[in-house]
């Protein structure tokens, strides 16, 4: 998959991935790598909120792409996040296969497209918990 990192079209939110060939739907698109970590630092992480690129797998499986950025997965970005634009849409999701993340194409994807996966309400409401907490604005990775 020939994948490229620039801008992503989300105000605020750095560096998106992008595909330059066209994908078909269901296809894997890139594997979600990082380092492997357990729940107990991912637990860890998350209270000192260094969990921006964390991904839980089950109980004693996590990946944590922070200080991974030759992994491009990490650059996926929800079109369904805080900061919405009208056009754009998710158009893959995070899909769990053994031990391993992909990013697995929900619809057909155009080459040229910003591949955004979608992170689950699950993610947003956590996300937005923190922001009230801090009542401060989320700031792009």
């Amino acid at each position: 998959m020939a994948l490229l990192i620039k801008k992503s079209q989300l105000p605020g939110a750095g560096k998106g991935l992008y595909t330059t060939k066209a994908i078909r739907k269901e296809s894997k698109i890139i594997e979600y790598r990082g380092e492997i970590i357990g729940y107990t630092e991912y637990r860890r992480r998350a209270r000192k909120e260094a969990d921006h690129y964390l991904f839980y797998l089950r109980r004693e499986l996590c990946i944590d792409a922070m200080h991974t950025p030759q992994y491009k997965a990490r650059y996926a970005n929800d079109a369904a996040g805080i900061t919405r634009v009208k056009g754009l849409r998710n158009n893959s999701d995070y899909i769990i296969f053994d031990d391993k993340c992909f990013i697995v194409a929900s619809r057909n994807i155009k080459a040229g497209e910003e591949i955004f996966v979608n992170y689950t309400s699950h993610y947003w409401k956590s996300m937005r918990k923190r922001m009230k907490k801090l009542k401060k604005p989320l700031r792009a990775i």
